[in-house]
């Protein structure tokens, strides 16, 4: 069986899960050769996990310079996202790309032309993707056969971290090391499945509180306004400070309701399309029939393993990817969004203005403060992100 050569670039929190479960032959399709990292330290660490046979660089660079690898999974810091791509690109290494695709839409734009140009494969580590409620949502909600969206709302609370967790890493929770909290760091796949699920809204209206519930210059505590383009509105609410978190996605259409809570994927399937009815029924206060069911949602929900698989199957096999690429940008564009309205105090349209974003953006960074601490790596046992 032929394998894809696969390094790793970031051996922080996703970067060691990830190398852990491929030295140890998790995903068959890939072989892992090679990580890089730039702190001496965790790198010496790496090596006391991974088999002899896989070697470690200090830099990205030296790792790309190899030829032991034929791709690369990028999982460091947010704003290298982008640079190290297109260095691969550029030499001709397939990419998987650890969300956020970056910090704004304008590296991201710069990283999504390369990456056609360059005729390699390129995908987004969007693991939620594989979950197959989520999957059926977007299969019941794209098809049509439940009319058109009127109402999306999601509170997505469960993303809990403690004071420690913004602590374990200089770079973390500061505009200038990570480039914004819960938007840019837990919440893309979230964003991301909203937007394949029901599409882009036309406008955003967020209040982003930075620092509310923990010592950090982001935001920890979100609540978005959506509209779209045919007329539907949603809400989008998040923070990581909430326990017991909440994860209820609700999705109104013109014959029913998709709720997706507890694991458990409910449909209350109207008789007849409401729209039609609210027109035709002679009584003010009836209403037509609603069938309630659980929808069977089945199917490997594999995550961060089913992603790479897919990708090494695209790369040897010319399969279809879980999520390509340039589909990064899309929950960026409304992440940024959310950061600008908050920012200005203003409702946004989409697409996000870039510069006006850019030029906020490096405000804050130019008042970040660095901190002082001591890099700490974290199980990722039941968690979907980093």
């Amino acid at each position: 069986m032929t394998k894809l050569r696969m390094g790793i670039i970031g051996m922080g929190n996703m970067g060691s899960d990830h190398a852990k479960k491929l030295s140890n032959g998790a995903v068959p399709e890939v072989e892992l050769t090679a990580v890089s990292e730039m702190d001496s330290n965790r790198l010496e660490t790496c090596k006391m996990f991974l088999p002899d046979s896989v070697a470690g660089f200090a830099s990205a660079e030296e790792l790309m310079d190899s030829g032991l690898v034929d791709a690369v999974i990028i999982a460091t810091p947010h704003y290298d996202h982008p640079r190290l791509a297109i260095t691969a690109f550029h030499k001709g290494l397939h990419v998987l790309c650890e969300k956020p695709a970056g910090v704004y839409t304008k590296q991201v734009r710069e990283m999504n032309e390369q990456a056609e140009k360059s005729g390699v494969v390129f995908g987004m580590m969007f693991n939620q993707r594989t979950n197959p409620m989520y999957r059926k949502m977007h299969e019941l909600v794209q098809g049509g056969e439940l009319g058109a969206i009127k109402r999306v709302n999601w509170i997505i609370t469960d993303w809990y971290r403690s004071q420690a967790y913004y602590d374990s890493g200089s770079w973390r929770a500061t505009w200038a090391g990570e480039g914004g909290g819960v938007l840019i760091n837990q919440c893309p796949h979230n964003i991301d499945l909203l937007q394949w699920i029901c599409g882009m809204p036309q406008k955003v209206r967020a209040f982003c509180h930075e620092g509310k519930w923990h010592h950090i210059e982001v935001e920890d505590d979100v609540t978005a306004y959506m509209e779209f383009a045919n007329g539907a509105t949603g809400v989008f609410v998040t923070t990581t400070a909430d326990l017991p978190g909440t994860n209820r996605l609700e999705i109104t259409l013109e014959m029913g309701k998709l709720v997706c809570e507890h694991d458990t994927l409910t449909l209350h399937k109207l008789s007849q399309n409401e729209r039609e009815y609210c027109f035709e029924s002679k009584d003010g206060f009836s209403r037509p029939d609603v069938e309630v069911s659980v929808v069977p949602a089945v199917g490997d929900n594999s995550q961060h393993l089913g992603v790479i698989a897919s990708f090494a199957k695209a790369v040897l096999d010319g399969e279809p990817l879980i999520a390509g690429g340039e589909e990064g940008i899309r929950s960026l564009q409304l992440s940024n969004a959310m950061h600008l309205s908050s920012w200005l105090g203003e409702t946004i349209e989409l697409p996000v203005p870039e510069e006006l974003y850019l030029e906020q953006l490096n405000k804050r960074i130019a008042a970040s403060k660095r901190k002082e601490t001591n890099p700490v790596s974290f199980s990722l046992a039941g968690s979907f992100g980093s």
